[in-house]
């Protein structure tokens, strides 16, 4: 006898940013389809039309309230690989910069503030974990959650001596960045990245110091630390491993098995007359395609890049389109036909290898992997987690996202060495028509900036954000998105409270709400309402 399927509309799925809705339908206990559905149109695509060249250099930070200074530097590597300017190393360094102190912010804000509150659903009240879990965790009473949160502004506080404020500064601009720190300003800097490890860093999330976890190479390495020292298994790390293994995380949440990354970190003596086939050779976090079988990687470009539009909410036909040929027309009327259209998102793929899952997982993968220079970081820990465990899961993808914040710190170092303060921080470019494109990887993943410039003014603006890859609605061919793949093999212990379909959501850091209904679709009936606090 067929199992009976139970639909469940979950709405929205997530807490503090966006508006993602998703759709299950769960049999014997199990997530067998489901549907993303970004319910909120913002248009900067069309806000931009027509506007001065410089106009994505203020518009486009506003398009995130926590990762203003990706856009940022989208939005300005654009212009550069469009006018062709110069830009001095040190201007390099501090966009670098500014964009490492958002992700430090970013990932502990995320952590305790998004995704660990989930460890203390009453559904693990079983687990031998759960009571440490809510005296951590706990939403504005916990320990761990109070101190996380709040040592997540003092990053920021860098990127505002770079660029006068956070969030939503437009210091970075073609040809340079428009302030130029004092060595008083670059001491301050360095106080507050002491601030951030010694208060937090190292006591409390890595229970060590950073020098023993950069010794972490492998699985078994990860294991040999964790058993090394309570301080390493009770840390915050250590305790969330131990008991996201005890509640399943590892064994659910897999997605589509190939992943993208543009890579970030331009090197500031490789990319000082920026093109668009110039930049994946120039970063220092590497570009690159993985497809979830070997330890090499394929280089990614962007010409790779199609959207279809097929079940999303445009009049734009259902063929794949590259952004450079795409014009934003989204339609006026926005009825839900799961069958048909029915989000906001469009189903990104690469050209050949089709849908793609982005993010800091996408990033390790590519990091562990062969291809590359010398001079380029690399890093095998994720990736052998990833073989080792058995591939993607909530749990891994989780691991490599907070793995990467003692890389970035090591980095925001490196640059405070680096700077030469007398020398140049902007060269004034010339304007000119033309294309552009700039990319980065947000704290979420791969984002980047499609610009076309003529008569001196923006004929064409296209956005791509990690957002995008990631929850996508399925695309011509049926394929589902990586969140919608995700979601599939999920088990659901408790359909008036499915907190599964959440941890696998909440695991791509999808910029989600803090309300979340559940109704059962046939009988209208909502099962169950659950607000935050």
């Amino acid at each position: 006898m067929p199992a009976q399927i139970q639909t469940l509309d979950i709405s929205p799925v997530g807490r503090v940013e966006g508006d993602l809705d998703v759709r299950v339908e769960v049999g014997d206990g199990v997530v067998t389809s489901a549907w993303t559905q970004a319910e909120l149109f913002r248009g900067f695509e069309v806000i931009l039309r027509d506007k001065d060249p410089q106009a994505g250099l203020v518009v486009t930070p506003r398009a995130c309230g926590i990762c203003g200074a990706s856009h940022l530097s989208c939005a300005a590597w654009a212009l550069d690989t469009a006018w062709g300017t110069e830009v001095p190393r040190n201007a390099i360094l501090s966009r670098n910069l500014g964009q490492i102190a958002e992700t430090l912010q970013s990932v502990p804000r995320y952590f305790y503030g998004l995704y660990a509150i989930d460890l203390t659903n009453k559904n693990y009240r079983k687990s031998p974990f759960y009571e440490e879990a809510v005296k951590r965790f706990a939403p504005f009473t916990g320990t761990s959650y109070e101190r996380g949160v709040t040592i997540s502004g003092k990053p920021v506080e860098i990127y505002a001596l770079l660029g006068g404020q956070w969030p939503h500064s437009s210091y970075m601009v073609p040809g340079g960045v428009m302030s130029a720190p004092t060595l008083t300003d670059v001491t301050r800097a360095w106080g507050i990245l002491e601030y951030f490890k010694t208060n937090w860093l190292e006591p409390l999330w890595l229970g060590c110091s950073l020098e023993r976890y950069e010794q972490i190479k492998s699985y078994d390495d990860f294991l040999a630390w964790l058993d090394e020292s309570p301080a390493h298994a009770n840390s915050d790390l250590g305790f969330y491993w131990r008991m996201g293994v005890d509640i399943g995380l590892l064994k659910y949440g897999a997605g589509v098995g190939k992943y993208v990354t543009w890579g970030y970190l331009p090197h500031e003596d490789r990319y000082n007359k920026p093109t668009i086939e110039g930049r994946s050779d120039a970063v220092i976090m590497k570009s690159g395609l993985y497809d979830g079988k070997t330890d090499t990687h394929a280089s990614m470009k962007q010409d790779f890049v199609r959207e279809n539009l097929l079940h999303a909410w445009y009049d734009e036909g259902g063929a794949d389109v590259h952004p450079f040929d795409r014009v934003t027309r989204p339609t006026t009327k926005n009825a839900i036909d799961y069958a048909g259209k029915y989000s906001w998102g469009t189903a990104v793929r690469h050209q050949d290898a089709g849908r793609l899952e982005a993010g800091p997982l996408a990033r390790q993968l590519v990091a562990g992997g062969k291809l590359g220079e010398n001079w380029q970081h690399s890093d095998p820990f994720i990736l052998d987690c990833y073989r080792k465990l058995g591939g993607a899961s909530v749990h891994v993808r989780q691991l490599a996202r907070v793995h990467e914040l003692v890389k970035l710190y090591r980095q925001a170092e490196r640059i405070l060495r680096e700077f030469k303060l007398n020398d140049p921080w902007y060269i004034k470019p010339r304007e000119r028509d033309g294309r552009g494109w700039g990319a980065t990887e947000a704290a979420r993943g791969a984002l980047c900036h499609w610009i076309e410039l003529k008569d001196g003014k923006i004929k064409n603006y296209q956005i791509i954000a990690p957002t995008t890859w990631n929850v996508g609605p399925r695309d011509a061919e049926g394929a589902r998105g990586p969140i919608e793949e995700a979601l599939v093999g999920t088990p659901i212990a408790d359909p008036t409270d499915p907190v599964e379909v959440g941890h696998v959501a909440r695991s791509f850091d999808s910029c989600l709400v803090c309300t979340v209904h559940a109704h059962d679709a046939k009988s209208g009936k909502e099962l169950a309402r659950f607000r935050i606090g």
